[in-house]
């Protein structure tokens, strides 16, 4: 992204308005909270906040607990609560954890890989599910191979990628477990996370092999990029990878794995780089005339069986969509975001079978605004963050028409009543700024999540010097150091 360096807003201004629908009915069983005021809860910012360190790039939420990333964190400590103020590397990575009581946001841990290295970016992805945490770190290096095994201290083989698992015991975490592919390779292993319970799925967009399907061939570079997931069980504290996978027409340059979500015994996984001009469900995966389009695979599990459920493609697929560049699954709704389109997707599943219920855009998405680059799905609400938006408005519902504040960013909130989607919120950040540098403006919503009536968006380009939890928003004397900020439905 190129932003231009415009005359940058101060101040802090909290508009708090509502516009809300009070809408029942659930049919994925519950989860979000869709009726209700959506008011600011907090702002966070990293414990050691540093220019360029895009605080917020993924984030993930499970109750009370929240999962920050920051790729480009420079410290070189390893391990739970290391030494923050030791720059000596690039772009290590850190992932910080915040637990909430009673309303506040505190920290509670500073994750670091156990084997820290300059741009292994540990953080690229994060999940959470009870209290197990899950971290990708797609530019690990080490030749080390499957579960706990191998030297994490050879770097020999560039960009491999790794995960690492944390758990939680009281309030304290400890590294449980190094994860890496089966076979090593310039994977990007970790690029995308996923879990529910005592199942993770890794996306490896970088994978090379031509297998196609469960468990095929895992060697050989013939489809270079064409990408792989891994997904791995516990069995008590112990992991183990229980498939491969690789979509029905994997070919070169589809980057299957670029975006995974994971719900019970269902798994999504997109492909930004595939190309067929397939359209809607099962449509025809071998008609490639449509470069980069997209598409997304589910994937079922039954015992220990994995098999592919569905081939999904947008309605009005399009060359260079990126149809699936990001994904949010809950029980049977699915929602799927573009990187280029501006649009964002809701297909649902009855009876094995998956249809389009929704194509959203926001209120006021314009070319640019990269609606839909994030998405985040919970019973019948759904955010969809767009940060490339230019409103110069903060808070709540505020106008969304004065494009003043370039790349600042936004997040659109809807909500579902029977099977009909509306918009129920246009949120902002309480500090929207412009921006300057190479990344300008804050990019509000360039990563999402909701949980049971909270909703998170990070904000990678905000540049106060603030750290912690509700510090002082209008200094931006630290640029492109980043920002968190937490909204819940009263």
């Amino acid at each position: 992204m190129t932003f231009p360096s415009i005359l940058r807003r101060l101040g802090t201004v909290f508009s708090l308005l509502l516009s809300a629908l009070a809408l029942t009915g659930c049919p994925d069983g519950g989860g979000g909270d869709s009726s209700g005021t959506l008011a600011q809860q907090a702002y966070l910012k990293a414990s050691n906040t540093e220019a360029d360190d895009q605080f917020g790039s993924a984030v993930a939420l499970d109750g009370d607990t929240l999962v920050v990333g920051t790729t480009r964190e420079d410290s070189a400590a390893s391990g739970i609560n290391g030494n923050q103020s030791d720059n000596s590397g690039n772009q290590v990575g850190a992932v910080y954890v915040f637990v909430r009581s009673g309303g506040i946001w505190t920290q509670q841990a500073y994750l670091k890989a156990s084997n820290p290295d300059d741009l292994d970016t540990f953080g690229t992805s994060v999940a959470i599910s009870g209290n197990t945490i899950v971290v990708g770190a797609q530019g690990e290096d080490s030749n080390a191979t499957g579960v706990n095994t191998g030297n994490q201290s050879d770097d020999s083989v560039a960009q491999a990628g790794a995960a690492y698992v944390f758990v939680r015991s009281g309030t304290t975490w400890t590294q449980q477990a190094y994860l890496k592919s089966s076979t090593a390779g310039f994977n990007n292993f970790g690029n995308s996370v996923a879990i529910d319970g005592d199942t993770i799925a890794i996306g490896a967009e970088g994978e090379d092999s031509a297998s196609t399907g469960i468990n095929g061939s895992e060697t050989g570079t013939g489809a270079p990029s064409s990408g792989a997931v891994y997904v791995f069980t516990r069995s008590g504290t112990t992991w183990s990878q229980q498939a491969y996978i690789k979509s029905s027409n994997s070919q070169s340059g589809d980057q299957f794995g670029n975006s995974v979500a994971l719900s019970n015994d269902t798994l999504a996984v997109g492909a930004v780089g595939e190309d067929s001009a397939a359209t809607g469900i099962g449509g025809n995966q071998g008609d490639n005339s449509a470069s980069g389009s997209g598409a997304v695979y589910v994937f079922t599990r039954s015992g220990i069986t994995w098999s592919q459920q569905a081939y999904v493609k947008a309605s009005n697929s399009a060359a260079n969509s990126s149809f699936g560049g990001s994904l949010s699954l809950d029980n049977n709704t699915l929602a799927v975001g573009t990187d280029n389109a501006s649009t964002a997707y809701v297909f649902i599943r009855s009876g094995g079978v998956w249809t389009q219920e929704a194509l959203l855009q926001g209120t006021n998405t314009e070319n640019g605004d990269q609606f839909g680059i994030s998405v985040a799905v919970n019973g019948d609400t759904l955010a969809v963050g767009a940060p490339g938006e230019d409103s110069a408005a903060t808070g709540i519902d505020g106008d969304g028409a004065n494009n003043s504040a370039s790349d600042s960013g936004a997040l659109y909130v809807f909500t579902r009543s029977g099977t009909t989607w509306t918009q129920r919120d246009y949120v902002k950040a309480s500090n929207a700024d412009v921006g300057v540098g190479p990344i300008a403006g804050d990019s509000f919503g360039s990563a999402v999540a909701v949980n049971s009536g909270t909703i998170v968006s990070g904000a990678i380009g905000e540049d106060s010097n603030a750290t912690g939890v509700g510090g002082i928003q209008t200094d931006n004397s630290v640029q492109d150091s980043g920002a968190v900020y937490i909204f819940q439905v009263q």
